[in-house]
């Protein structure tokens, strides 16, 4: 069975974009907005936690998510035709 490369890796940057979005919110509401340096805030260019800070985030996960779900399915697919293969 394939992956649908292009639905599998919108889905990730989907899950991945929100879950930086919803993260950052619930540091927001629970410690407040501060300008400090993250280890995602090194990572993707722009990112704080603070609303603006967020949908960088947001935008910044989307993309790397969509990246990283396109490599994840196509190697999926590369390794299960391969062994499809050699068990038929």
């Amino acid at each position: 069975m394939k992956i649908n490369v292009k639905a599998f890796s919108l889905a990730c940057g989907i899950v991945w974009g929100f879950g930086i979005l919803l993260l950052t919110w619930w540091i927001i509401a629970n410690e407040g907005a501060t300008g400090e340096p993250t280890l995602i805030g090194r990572l993707y260019l722009g990112y704080t936690i603070s609303i603006v800070g967020s949908f960088i985030g947001f935008a910044w996960a989307f993309v790397d998510g969509m990246i990283g779900g396109a490599l994840f399915s196509w190697l999926y697919n590369l390794l299960s035709t391969r062994f499809m293969r050699t068990e038929s």
